[in-house]
């Protein structure tokens, strides 16, 4: 069972800001425990074809890519997100029902863990690479916020998604 804490061990900022993260984080990985395999692929909302469990892992993953890698970073787009498009937006969703849970969960925590690694080494008043649309750049700060905002957003997607696929709630 995955553990999952929200209380800092010191009261710092950033150690704030990345136990909240991680928090959500595990809470992600935790309402995937004990899904079946069938079950990490259904899309039990018909008007939302690529809410799936393992769509939502693949999401939350490459979304941490984007922030960190892409914007933050100012690296090159990888991965499915190379293959965006105005008609396809979110192929990291799409093609994540072709992924077994259980992988897409391990590359998602390997790359959490690689990512506090990396985060440690940067100023949370560091600015971001890549601008936003309207040109302004962000700092380290406000993306882990937004991460922080993101993942627990489609947390309360997992939790419906998970009830409606298999009957479990509570996590």
């Amino acid at each position: 069972m995955t553990r999952r804490t929200d209380t800092p061990p010191a009261r710092d900022e950033r150690t704030q800001l990345m136990t909240f993260l991680d928090y959500a984080r595990d809470t992600a990985r935790a309402k995937c425990e004990g899904v079946s395999a069938e079950d990490a692929r259904r899309a039990p909302l018909e008007t939302s074809p690529l809410m799936t469990l393992c769509g939502l892992i693949s999401h939350l993953r490459w979304v941490e890519h984007h922030w960190i890698q892409v914007m933050f970073l100012g690296e090159e787009p990888a991965g499915p997100l190379t293959r965006a498009t105005d008609d396809d937006p979110d192929p990291e969703m799409r093609t994540a029902v072709d992924i077994p849970l259980p992988r897409l969960l391990a590359e998602y925590e390997e790359q959490s863990e690689h990512y506090r690694r990396l985060l440690a080494g940067h100023d949370l008043d560091a600015q971001a690479k890549r601008p936003l649309r309207d040109g302004r750049h962000v700092d380290l700060r406000w993306i882990i916020l937004h991460l922080i905002e993101e993942t627990s957003r489609h947390n309360g997607h997992l939790d419906i998604v998970r009830e409606l696929v298999d009957g479990r709630t509570g996590v």
